[in-house]
């Protein structure tokens, strides 16, 4: 008889066991979504023999992350814009954050293609003044997951993207670095 017993007790604290795992997951999960930030910054930096700086951030939007932000120092036109592998500015001609941001082994192209690398945000214009202000709203990146930008470089380069030649662009020379960085909340 009390290998009949054993068993209902057994099965019984399986299924306890089972469901005090099941509520750690969904806690651990609900402290994940709780803890993934809501927005992220990169102060640009100029690099060696360059003036150019400025103030990159990211939010989160409904359909996808916004990127507002304003780059001064520029010559006047276009200007390659991009994520890249790596949040490390520590070379003076800024090549230490490595190429463009490109989790899914992707072409490089233009920002409104389906297939293209997550960090080719194509171009900024800067005006006469040398000041290009950003804003546009990107499907390809993330905050969070393998998309997630946290801890990459922003990079604007000295000449234009022309948004076919690879593996880059042919933008040219790096002339302000960033890191991406958790953006402290309001």
């Amino acid at each position: 008889m009390k290998t009949r017993h054993r068993i209902p007790t057994l099965l019984t604290a399986v299924a306890i066991t089972a469901a005090a795992f099941a509520g750690t997951v969904a806690l651990a999960q609900d402290q994940k979504a709780a803890a993934a930030p809501a927005s992220a910054i990169a102060v640009l930096h100029a690099t060696a023999g360059n003036n150019v700086k400025g103030v990159i951030t990211f939010a989160k939007a409904a359909d996808g992350v916004k990127i507002e932000g304003e780059v001064t120092g520029l010559t006047p036109g276009k200007h390659g814009f991009h994520i890249h592998e790596f949040g490390d500015t520590s070379s003076p001609d800024g090549k230490s954050a490595g190429g463009h941001f490109n989790s899914a082994s992707e072409k490089h192209g233009a920002p409104d293609a389906e297939h293209r690398h997550a960090g080719d945000f194509g171009n900024i214009e800067a005006g006469a003044d040398g000041t290009a202000k950003i804003s546009v709203v990107d499907k390809h990146i993330s905050l969070t997951g393998d998309q997630s930008i946290l801890g990459r470089g922003v990079v604007v380069h000295a000449k234009a993207d022309d948004l076919k030649s690879q593996p880059a662009g042919d933008a040219g020379d790096r002339v302000a670095v960033g890191v991406i960085g958790v953006a402290k909340g309001k």
